[in-house]
């Protein structure tokens, strides 16, 4: 028995990506011989295995090295594998803590969930082999949190844990085969639901009426959105006491982004090359955490409940309380079966593993709960999850096609993004041409070639991505693999030379007074909805008034007339004069939303209005110093800096005086105020309120001359403080001595009757 060959395995601990390092193909062994003679000494610690293949009659004396190499790193695996585990163990803990935040807090993943749940799992089975290493705040006794320091905290009345998971049939069997065991054979059913991809919900009804939305946060305490979650329509404000509901009860299920909402949103952010949502579970979260009702109000986010709890509930098991909340007005989905065997399970997992592309919302797996009530109570639960119930995630589908060619596209900032252009591909139900490649370090980091077969998955099984590259199928092509892929160097529109800036990914076109689809871009940005409004516009007239010749900036839309737009015939008269109406109308337009249509690089609507309300007029801004633009609310030296570049800019200067001489909005229109009450103060607002909304008190604080902001300082004047101030702010309000305003007082100091 000789040496033929060998294989090593290794993880790479930032990425989570596994690689095997060498093959059967000698190609393959001699590039991984090479590159593991290099990087061996380097690799000691993140060894999982290795392993030594053997064939017979098979001589391969030049791989002796890295075989005495194997034999020896064997040995100090063995050695230090106790030592090493204990480390992965803390090692693990961090970075799950990480990627919980990037999740919960940030909606924006950077793994998978199927990568995430294979790092809980190891921890997990680390943390069984070494008990010593027991922590309370370990990621795998908690649920991920999505608590935000934005809203009121309140705990949960029972723990909102987690579910199991799972991406394997072989575990969905176990888990029937636990629940079993555990019910010491009794007969049982499992409750079949779809698992839909969104926002986890506790709603609170007391005497009938909605009185808390809180979200999961950490599973014992949540953050309260009721102001939000009243927006959503399907979620009764509330009930009838004419119909058999119980006065007070709580409800738990999902908030969610319907698909046709989603894309809707991704394509107003695209127009604005804003970033866009990776997939409708990410943008409800974040719009459930707007601090705008407003706003969430018209992205029309819906909501499937999925669990009642109650101490007046007759019902003894999950299907039937179901069933009752759906008499109530709840949305139930209509999709729920009872199963009496795996085989029920599996053919329902089947089913909706295909037919779930024809749902008006998002789902990413199948919940599977004992449907009796008092059996989940004798099975009970584990520190994280029931044991009666678990999750079975459908895997991200996979599709492999020749790579064709790599395009380039040029945003209104200058922002070069590569796409993958490829043979067309079904994928998720649809069929997939294209796909971002994002930046020059993706491309590398998949050394890509023309040619090669390539790995699509669709993130959310939305937006299409590139994950690997088919290296058996490269090695297949021989001298047929096209040219190594490589970032280019000048615009694909003006040619002007690429640059990529300290700390930045992208590559920018600097031609920003030339390059035409910057021009158009900007152009587009100045018509969008949050900036001027001209909906009579969008960006295929732009493309073609551009075309035409007629506009090269905003300021020559205000020059069009109608016979410029009616077309060769006259027949576009009604449209064209809609479109001279809208530009026309937009004059009027708020002196903060114009700021925010220039463009200017770091000033998004916040911010604009921030330093419109700050400096009052245009006048102001073009006389304000970097220090001057630091003292406003929001801005710092990034920010400020490059306001005052684009206002020195003699381009810039031109195109804001042509919009100032055909009468837009250049300062703040002067309102008389109600009064002058709160007159140079400055208020925090915390709670929830009786009388009127938070956004409505926003208001009544500016038309009574005062300022408000979201942080406490030592410039704070006052806190109108509702129910519910979180304990940190009134601690802080305390140690700086700053009064504490109810609602009853505030209106009183204005001037309102508190009736």
């Amino acid at each position: 028995m000789l040496v033929g060959a060998v294989v090593t395995q290794i993880v790479n601990v930032n990425f989570y990506k596994t690689f095997l390092l060498s093959s059967r193909q000698n190609g393959g062994v001699d590039k991984s011989v090479e590159h593991f003679r290099k990087n061996c000494n380097d690799v000691y610690a993140h060894i999982i295995y290795i392993g030594v293949v053997v064939f017979e009659n098979i001589i391969v004396q030049k791989y002796k090295f890295i075989v005495e190499k194997c034999v020896f790193l064997y040995a100090i695996y063995h050695l230090n594998k106790a030592m090493n585990e204990k480390e992965r163990i803390l090692q693990l803990r961090k970075e799950l803590h990480q990627h919980n935040y990037e999740y919960y807090i940030q909606n924006a993943p950077v793994i998978t969930d199927q990568e995430f749940d294979a790092l809980m799992h190891e921890l997990t089975d680390l943390e069984s082999k070494h008990p010593e290493m027991a922590d309370p705040n370990s990621p795998s006794v908690r649920v991920g949190s999505d608590l935000s320091q934005d809203f009121v905290q309140i705990a949960h009345t029972t723990p909102m844990l987690s579910l199991g998971n799972t991406y394997s049939r072989e575990d969905v069997e176990a888990f029937y085969n636990r629940v079993s065991e555990g019910l010491n054979g009794k007969p049982f059913e499992i409750c079949c639901e779809l698992k839909f991809d969104g926002l986890s919900i506790s709603l609170t009804y007391e005497n009938y009426r909605l009185v808390h939305a809180v979200t999961r946060g950490d599973g014992v305490k949540g953050d309260d959105v009721t102001a939000n979650v009243k927006t959503i329509r399907t979620i009764p404000l509330e009930i009838p006491d004419n119909i058999g509901c119980p006065p007070d009860f709580e409800i738990r299920g999902e908030v969610l982004m319907p698909w046709t909402s989603f894309e809707k949103l991704n394509a107003e952010r695209e127009a604005r090359e804003e970033p866009l949502f990776a997939n409708p579970r990410n943008a409800a979260s974040g719009t459930l955490k707007s601090k705008s009702s407003a706003t969430v109000a018209k992205r029309h986010l819906d909501a499937y409940l999925y669990y009642v709890i109650g101490n007046e509930l007759t019902q003894t098991t999950h299907f039937a309380r179901l069933e009752e909340a759906r008499k109530w007005g709840f949305q139930i989905s209509k999709h729920i079966q009872l199963a009496h065997s795996v085989d029920d399970i599996f053919k329902y997992i089947d089913y909706w593993d295909v037919h779930r592309r024809e749902l008006p919302v998002a789902t990413d797996g199948i919940v599977l709960k004992v449907n009796s009530l008092e059996q989940q109570q004798q099975l009970g639960f584990t520190a994280k999850s029931p044991r009666w119930a678990i999750a079975y995630k459908f895997k991200a589908e996979r599709a492999c096609t020749p790579l064709l060619k790599v395009t380039y596209q040029v945003g209104r900032t200058g922002a070069v993004t590569p796409v993958a252009n490829m043979e067309p591909v079904l994928l998720a139900g649809t069929t997939v041409r294209r796909a971002s490649l994002h930046n020059e370090d993706i491309i590398k980091q998949l050394d890509l070639h023309l040619g090669d077969h390539v790995f699509v998955e669709k993130a959310g099984e939305i937006i299409p991505q590139i994950v690997g590259v088919d290296l058996e199928a490269r090695q297949k092509l021989g001298d047929q693999l096209g040219e190594k892929v490589n970032f280019i160097h000048q615009c694909p529109e003006c040619g002007a030379e690429l640059v990529r800036y300290p700390g930045e990914a992208a590559h920018y076109c600097p031609n920003d007074t030339a390059c035409p689809p910057q021009l158009k871009g900007r152009i587009e940005h100045f018509i969008s909805r949050d900036a001027m409004n001209i909906d009579s516009l969008g960006p295929e007239t732009i493309d073609d008034y551009f075309e035409r010749g007629l506009i090269r900036d905003a300021a020559d839309l205000y020059a069009l007339k109608v016979e410029d737009l009616w077309g060769f015939d006259g027949n576009k008269m009604r449209s064209a004069s809609k479109i001279i109406d809208g530009i026309e109308a937009s004059k009027q337009v708020a002196f903060e939303r114009v700021l925010f249509a220039l463009g200017i690089r770091f000033v998004g609507k916040v911010v604009a209005k921030n330093i419109a309300r700050h400096f009052k007029s245009m006048q102001n801004l073009f006389n304000a110093t970097i220090d001057d633009l630091m003292t406003c609310e929001g801005v710092g030296d990034v920010i400020a800096s490059s306001v005052r570049t684009f206002l020195r800019e003699e381009r810039n200067i031109q195109l804001i005086q042509r919009l100032t001489d055909v009468g837009v909005q250049m300062q703040i229109e002067e309102k008389e105020l109600a009064s002058t009450a709160l007159e140079g103060m400055t208020i925090v607002i915390s709670g929830t309120f009786e009388k009127h909304s938070r956004e409505e008190y926003k208001k009544i604080i500016e038309e009574n001359g005062g300022k408000n902001t979201g942080s406490i300082s030592k410039k704070t004047s006052f806190i109108l403080a509702g129910e519910g101030m979180g304990p940190s702010k009134r601690e802080k309000a305390e140690k700086l001595g700053i009064p504490i305003w109810d609602e009853a007082t505030f209106l009183e100091r204005i001037g309102q009757k508190n009736d």
